[in-house]
């Protein structure tokens, strides 16, 4: 019978990635689509792309699919002609990684959930088949120039952070769920407006473009292929260029620079800086944003009383983290709880 997971540890698999020396490019797509059965489709999923040295995080869901994975150059027709053999994804749209060192993934996780995208839609009535008009990058730019059209961007605010789209409206939210009651309600007395909508690759911004339809908006566009889409695409027609700073990726590397602007700031001590990392103590591995400096002061942690857990004995540090639950603390970005921590000195 085939092995359908991994059973290497994580530290051994992304030491293997790192002495690689194949070239990888980093993929993401998404399709939304009836599954009559996800676990089947799961199953075949994992051992057709395990076979082709695919890495990678996906999720499947009787709604569809969407993955964030890395590919071997060598293999990659190979993929695209795997991929491609499923009806609902033929010719689907692959979003290039922008900064593409291949460096992403080190181990393919496929999993089954209830959806694609958690939304926390109860409606009955709320149907993804009517949703907003595409627009391109051309379209984009030249939408976004009139006086009557509104860019919302539909990323949690650490996203936001980072780098962003002009005037965009931020949902200040930490989960998309939180997100699309909220954009309706700020917006609610718009619904006339030409109303544009933007995500990371697309997934969100395509359910939130249909969920803005249901509310009863009128004019709802969504980016096509989100920001790395549009990265690519101005480079490639040599358009103007509207995003500004770094686009946040939930991968390795945390992040692809867009521009050469840095329009955040360091959580620690205010100086400008966009870089996102986890809090080297394992019992906290908060996600914020540390400047070189801080990274040095701070060994990498968010606050002196995490830099004092890290340099303890490990076995020290394993009995404090007993019984926490790290899952929670991962990429939970409440504004009311990350000041305070990266505060203490």
């Amino acid at each position: 019978m085939a092995v359908l997971h991994n059973r290497v540890s994580q530290e051994e698999l992304k030491k293997r990635l790192y002495e690689e020396t194949i070239y990888r490019n980093t993929v993401s797509f998404y399709q939304y689509f009836f599954i009559e059965d996800p676990v089947a489709f799961r199953d075949e999923l994992y051992k057709g792309l395990n076979a082709i040295n695919v890495f990678g995080r996906i999720y499947v869901a009787q709604e569809g699919i969407n993955a964030q994975i890395s590919v071997p150059e060598t293999n990659f027709q190979a993929f695209k002609e795997y991929l491609y053999s499923f009806e609902a994804l033929y010719n689907l749209r692959l979003n290039i990684a922008v900064d593409n060192d291949g460096k992403s993934f080190w181990v393919l996780k496929i999993k089954v959930r209830s959806k694609i995208v958690a939304d926390g839609i109860r409606d009955p009535d709320f149907n993804m088949a009517n949703k907003g008009q595409y627009v391109n990058a051309q379209e984009f730019n030249k939408l976004t120039n009139e006086a009557d059209t509104i860019v919302v961007d539909m990323r949690n605010h650490y996203e936001y952070e980072v780098g962003h789209f002009e005037q965009a409206i931020e949902i200040p939210s930490d989960t998309f769920r939180e997100q699309l009651p909220m954009a309706a309600e700020m917006l609610q007395d718009k619904k006339d407006k030409n109303i544009i909508m933007y995500c990371t690759g697309g997934i969100r911004c395509e359910k939130a473009s249909a969920y803005m339809l249901h509310r009863g908006f009128k004019n709802v566009f969504h980016l096509e292929g989100g920001i790395i889409n549009y990265a690519n695409k101005i480079k490639e027609q040599e358009l103007p260029n509207k995003f500004h700073g770094k686009n946040f990726v939930f991968d390795d590397r945390l992040g692809e620079r867009i521009t050469d602007e840095i329009i955040a700031f360091c959580h620690q001590c205010g100086q400008p800086a966009d870089t996102h990392t986890n809090c080297k103590n394992e019992a906290c591995h908060l996600l914020f944003i540390q400047c070189e400096t801080c990274a040095t002061k701070y060994q990498g942690c968010c606050s002196e009383s995490c830099q004092q857990v890290y340099n303890l004995p490990e076995e020290a540090q394993k009995e404090l983290r007993k019984g926490i639950d790290k899952g929670t603390m991962i990429f939970n970005k409440a504004k009311q709880r990350l000041r305070p921590r990266l505060n203490e000195k």
